[in-house]
């Protein structure tokens, strides 16, 4: 395989994940085209949803629902199921939205 080939990983949520040197990264909390989505493990630095948006620029930090795509804005936590068809919490994902 040529190196600028994509490298594709078996994931799932819930997943623990490693980096190369075998120090965890934290845990598969979504999965879609584009790769997957970790949360990170204790002990290491986190952004806050107001330096997220710092980050992301004009972008907004939202949530966004696995089984509907539904999406909304973050308040102080994330809704204890989708609005839309109920799916529950675990169903939903952070989500940067221009």
């Amino acid at each position: 395989m040529a190196s600028d080939e994509p490298v594709f990983a078996d994931v799932s949520i819930g997943q623990t994940v490693y980096d190369d040197a075998g120090e965890e990264i934290g845990t598969v909390r979504g999965v879609d085209d584009d790769g997957f989505y970790v949360s990170s493990t204790s002990g290491t630095d986190t952004l806050t949803l107001t330096d997220a948006r710092d980050v992301f620029g004009t972008a907004y930090v939202m949530w966004r629902c696995w089984e509907c795509g539904e999406m909304g804005e973050i308040g102080d936590q994330l809704p204890a199921n989708c609005p839309n068809c109920d799916a529950p919490r675990e169903e939903l994902y952070y989500w940067a939205e221009d």
